[in-house]
């Protein structure tokens, strides 16, 4: 039994969905149901760890994921997410724990062989190739009477096509 058995048996399907974007993901806790079964087959078990971690004035959430059995080391991954200096609408123990599981879930993705780039013929990254020429005007935008001015000036289809792009902006603002 080897981390390779285990990453080639592990299927961990995406069972979120994102309605702005209209695509699947896996969150991180997709990702370890998905692997509680396989390492109990094999005996093992799953640790999964947080530590704050300053580089300059940021700080950084270091996430460590390791698969052992017994006391031994089977495999290991580390990820790292810097927290938001600041996210509206949230106060910091949930900046804190959105930065950790971002940083779990790519530490598990190291760790079980898991690549969660978007395919070149999905719909999703067609979604974001489509954005790409609005991102910048967006992601410029200052006040939400320039947003509301910015989004009237589009046509449907490029209303459509900038739905999410407009409600993170509208989240920014607020």
């Amino acid at each position: 039994m080897s981390m390779k058995d285990i990453q080639a048996e592990l299927k961990a399907p995406k069972g979120q969905y994102n309605s702005f974007g209209k695509y699947r993901y896996r969150s991180c806790e997709d990702i370890v149901e998905a692997a509680k079964p396989v390492l109990f087959k094999h005996g093992c078990h799953l640790n999964l760890s947080d530590d704050m971690v300053q580089v300059g004035e940021r700080i950084y959430v270091k996430a460590i994921a390791t698969v052992l059995k017994g006391d031994v080391v089977i495999g290991a991954s580390t990820a790292f997410a810097r927290e938001s200096l600041d996210k509206k609408g949230m106060d910091d123990s949930q900046i804190t724990g959105a930065a950790s599981s971002y940083a779990r879930k790519y530490a598990l993705n190291g760790l079980f062989a898991i690549d969660d780039t978007k395919d070149a013929d999905t719909n999703e990254h067609k979604a974001i190739n489509d954005q790409e020429p609005y991102k910048r005007a967006f992601d410029s935008v200052s006040s939400l009477e320039g947003l509301k001015a910015l989004w009237e000036g589009l046509t449907k289809e490029q209303r459509e096509i900038c739905a999410d792009l407009k409600e993170a902006a509208k989240g920014r603002l607020q």
